[in-house]
């Protein structure tokens, strides 16, 4: 099964990247490997989805979050392999900002939300290396943000 085989019964459609509202670019390639830049939860519509786990968010919103961004990188991951996803070598790094209040620990299980879709559409290729942080805040409020370092052909 292709990756675009695994996405069509995932009922994932994948998106264009947005455009960066700074001053960076949404992802670089040297040599084979691609740095995305982090992405940011947003909600369906496409405003951000803002909140403080262990406050008004919980850890299922924050899991549900993570892969809604996993989504959104692997949108951006498909511009910069010129469209075909089938370049892809290997997902080697995912590193996950989660805005959590002090006392929130789960931020490994929030991050799971994206590890787990990134090895389901990917099979081994997805398995990666991994860092989840809480920290105070991310941009514009978002409760996670994600960045990704991938190995293409």
């Amino acid at each position: 099964m292709t990756v675009y085989d695994k996405l069509k019964s995932l009922n994932i459609t994948l998106s264009p990247p947005a455009a960066p509202v700074a001053a960076y670019v949404m992802y670089v390639q040297t040599g084979n490997l691609v740095f995305i830049s982090g992405h940011i939860a947003k909600n369906a519509d496409g405003s951000v989805n803002a909140g403080q786990l262990g406050k008004d968010i919980t850890t299922e919103q924050g899991v549900a979050a993570a892969r809604a961004i996993a989504i959104d990188l692997m949108g951006t991951l498909q511009e910069a392999c010129g469209g075909d996803l089938g370049k892809v070598k290997r997902v080697v790094k995912l590193m996950s900002l989660v805005n959590s209040t002090p006392g929130f620990t789960d931020q490994h299980i929030v991050t799971n939300g994206a590890s787990e879709l990134l090895g389901e559409v990917f099979g081994d290729a997805g398995k990666h290396a991994r860092s989840a942080f809480g920290v105070a805040q991310n941009p514009r409020g978002a409760c996670v943000e994600i960045e990704m370092i991938v190995e293409v052909a």
